[in-house]
C-alpha cells in the first residue's frame, strides 16, 4: 500500500491514518454534474440567509459553539485518526473553534454598523453587505480551525460557502457541514466539496469562474496560492491568501532564556511542528548562542513521541509519508551545506510518518531549513553578532507572516518588533491567532487578514450610501 494518502483510480477518495498506515474510510469523488448541483443549493440558501436577522444569526453561531465543545473529545479523535494531531491539541483545537463563534456572535452586529460619515450631504454613510458565496480551500494541519477562522465572521455577515478540504480529511469536512446543520443552519449553506488533488486545478479553476462564486480564500502552499490567485484575478475576484511562513524568533542577549527556550520549543512542536506561523529560524545573539542551545534541545527532546491516541503523547506523526520525507530531505540538505545536528535528523525506524524533535545549529542563508518553510518539529539555530545582524537576518526571508523578540527590557522588544517585515511581532511570546486580532502576512506569506473586524470585512461590500438635502 502506498504510503501516502491518495485518490485510486476509480475516483475514490481514501483517508490514511498516518500512525499505522492503514486506510480508515473512503468516499467517492463529486462528478462535475454535482458540483454544479451543490454551487446552485448552495446559492439558493446564500440567497435565504443574507435576509435573516444578525441575532438569528448570532444565535446559531452559539449554537454552533455548544456542539463544538460538547463533541470535542470525538473531533479530537478524528483529527488524530486522519492527520495524526495528540488529542490534547485536538480538543484545544475545537474549543478554539468554538471562541472564535462567540466572539462574532458577541461581537458581529456592532462590527457591521453603519459608518456615519459628515459630509455636504443630508446623510452620507457606509453600510456593509454579504458579498455571497464564497469558495474557501483549507489545508489539513488544523482541519477545523483554519476552516472556522474564515467561517464564523462570513456566516455572521450573512455569506454561504463552499469548501474543498485537503483529501486527507475528508472526515474532518463533512463533519463540519453536519455541525453547522445540527446547529440550525441551512444545510446548503455549507456545501463540501470531494475533490481528488489531480483534479484541484481544474475543478478549482471552474468554481471561482462560476458566477455564483463572489470570493476565494485559501490556506495552503505558495504553489497553490499562485494558482488561485491567477484565476481569480483574471475573474476580478476577491481573494485572501494564507500561504505558510518561516517565522524568525530573536533571542537577544538580555532574554531570560529558560522561559525563551521554553515558549520556543512549545512553538515548534505544536502540532508536530506542522504549524505555519510557529517560529522556525531561531537568530540569537552569540553571547548567549551556547547556553540558549543546551536550553532549547532539552525543552525539544522531553516530550514524548507515540500514537496521538494516547493521552501521554505530545508530538504525534506527521500528516502524510511524502511530507515527512520532505521535511528529512530538508534537514540532510542543510547539514551537508554545513548545518550541526544538536538533536534528531533521523528517521526513526518505527511504523509511521514520524519524525523526531530535530535542532540544527550553525544555520545561515543557503540552507533549506532557512530559506524554505519546514513544516515539521526542526528548529534552525543561527547565531549572529548583534541586535543589528540579528534585524537584518529576521528579514532576509521571502516570508512575512509572524515574527518574535524575547528580552527582559519590553520597550526594546517593541522597538525591534516594529522593524521585523512580518504580519504579526510578538514580543516574549510566541506568534499565534486570536479571534480579537487581525490575522495574516505580507510578501510570500499572502494577502488580506481573517479575524478581527478586520477579518470580517474581507467578504463585505463596503457601500457608500449618500442622500442628498
Amino acid at each position: 500500500m502506498s504510503k501516502k494518502n491518495a485518490v485510486s483510480e476509480n475516483g475514490v477518495l481514501e483517508t490514511i491514518n498516518p500512525c499505522t498506515g492503514k486506510i480508515i474510510e473512503s468516499w467517492r469523488e463529486h462528478t462535475p454534474f454535482e458540483i454544479q448541483g451543490i454551487i446552485t443549493k448552495t446559492q439558493s440558501a446564500f440567497l435565504e440567509w443574507k435576509k435573516t436577522s444578525l441575532q438569528n444569526r448570532a444565535d446559531a453561531l452559539i449554537r454552533l459553539a455548544a456542539l463544538l465543545e460538547s463533541r470535542k473529545t470525538d473531533l479530537a479523535m478524528l483529527m488524530a485518526m486522519e492527520m495524526g494531531k495528540p488529542l490534547a491539541q485536538g480538543v484545544s483545537e475545537a474549543e478554539k473553534c468554538a471562541w472564535v463563534c462567540r466572539y462574532y456572535a458577541e461581537n458581529g452586529s456592532e462590527f457591521l454598523e453603519n459608518e456615519i460619515i459628515k459630509t455636504d450631504a443630508g446623510l452620507s454613510y457606509v453600510c456593509f453587505q454579504p458579498l455571497g458565496v464564497i469558495f474557501a480551500v483549507m489545508p489539513w494541519n488544523f482541519p477545523f480551525w483554519q476552516l472556522f477562522r474564515f467561517a464564523a465572521p462570513a456566516v455572521m455577515a450573512g455569506n454561504g460557502f463552499l469548501l474543498k478540504h485537503s483529501p486527507n480529511v475528508t472526515g474532518c469536512a463533512l463533519m463540519i457541514k453536519k455541525l453547522f446543520h445540527d446547529a440550525g443552519f441551512s444545510p446548503d449553506l455549507i456545501g463540501v466539496l470531494l475533490i481528488s488533488e489531480k483534479r484541484v486545478p481544474e475543478v478549482s479553476a471552474g468554481v471561482i469562474a462560476d458566477h455564483r462564486i463572489k470570493a476565494v480564500t485559501l490556506t495552503g502552499s505558495g504553489q497553490a496560492g499562485r494558482a488561485v490567485a491567477a484565476v481569480a484575478g483574471a475573474e476580478i475576484k476577491k481573494c485572501v491568501l494564507e500561504l505558510g511562513g518561516s517565522d524568525p524568533a530573536i533571542i537577544l542577549e538580555d532574554a531570560d532564556l529558560d522561559r525563551a527556550a521554553r515558549i520556543s520549543a512549545f512553538s515548534r512542536l505544536i502540532n508536530a511542528g506542522q504549524n505555519c506561523i510557529a517560529s522556525k529560524r531561531f537568530i540569537v545573539i552569540e553571547t548567549v548562542y551556547d547556553e540558549f542551545i543546551k536550553l532549547l534541545v532539552k525543552e525539544m527532546t522531553s516530550g514524548k513521541m507515540g500514537n496521538p491516541l494516547d493521552e501521554e503523547t505530545s508530538l504525534g506523526p506527521l500528516a502524510r509519508y511524502d511530507l515527512r520525507d520532505q521535511l528529512h530531505q530538508q534537514v540532510t540538505e542543510s547539514i551537508a551545506k554545513g548545518a550541526e545536528v544538536l538533536a534528531g535528523g533521523e528517521i526513526p525506524e518505527t511504523q509511521g510518518a514520524f519524525y523526531p524533535p530535530t535542532v540544527l545549529g550553525n544555520c545561515r542563508k543557503g540552507m533549506s531549513v532557512f530559506d524554505e518553510e519546514t513544516f515539521g518539529p526542526v528548529a534552525a539555530v543561527c547565531p549572529v553578532k548583534d541586535e543589528n545582524e540579528a534585524i537584518d537576518l529576521a528579514n532576509s526571508s521571502h516570508f512575512g507572516l509572524g515574527a518574535s523578540v524575547f528580552t527582559s527590557d519590553t520597550a526594546r522588544g517593541e522597538r525591534i518588533a516594529l522593524k521585523l517585515e512580518a504580519g504579526a511581532c510578538f514580543v516574549n511570546a510566541f506568534v499565534r491567532s486570536d479571534p480579537r486580532l487581525p490575522f495574516g502576512g505580507i510578501g510570500l506569506s499572502g494577502f488580506g487578514r481573517e479575524l478581527s473586524r478586520n477579518g470580517m470585512l474581507e467578504f463585505m461590500n463596503c457601500k457608500t450610501i449618500y442622500i442628498d438635502k
